[in-house]
């Protein structure tokens, strides 16, 4: 069964494991994660986690015991009126329905905490998966271009 946790202290090892894989991290940060960077991201994570009791970073877990990725539903930061969600898998566990599961729970969860907020999806334009998955559940683009001098595209969920 398909678990959304917050992340803990003690997660860092498997968070480590999972943000180091160039292919897994190629749409977020373009490659993997040095330790360093893990740290600092790890530690900013756990803040975010401590100052919100319902919304924060999540790792995935099936079966109570393999970590197969990670989450988010945050507040976004360019607009606090609205939610965002971003998930990670594994290379193992992509293409197998795991994405569709993790989106859907955060969806639930979205619903639960602020059911009237719009839900932003932030994608590299060549993530063409991600594209498809948000879609799927009703997202649309509203945002293709540059944000930080990074290639970004948006698309939301209208409550």
């Amino acid at each position: 069964m398909l678990q959304i946790l917050k992340y803990k202290q003690e997660d860092f090892d498997g968070y480590y494991s999972l943000v180091t894989d160039d292919q897994v991290m190629k749409y977020i940060t373009g490659k993997g994660m040095s330790k360093e960077q893990a740290l600092r991201k790890f530690t900013e994570i756990l803040q975010i986690n401590k100052d919100d009791d319902l919304l924060g970073y999540f790792k995935v877990i099936d079966h109570d015991t393999e970590l197969i990725g990670d989450c988010k539903l945050v507040r976004y930061k360019r607009d606090r009126s609205v939610l965002e969600i971003g998930y990670l898998l594994k290379r193992t566990f992509w293409k197998k329905g795991f994405g569709t599961k993790i989106c859907q729970k955060l969806l639930e969860k979205a619903a639960e905490i602020a059911p009237n907020d719009d839900i932003v999806g932030v994608i590299d334009p060549d993530n063409i998966a991600s594209k498809r998955l948000l879609e799927k559940f009703g997202f649309e683009r509203y945002f293709v271009g540059e944000e930080d001098g990074v290639p970004t595209e948006k698309l939301v969920l209208h409550k």
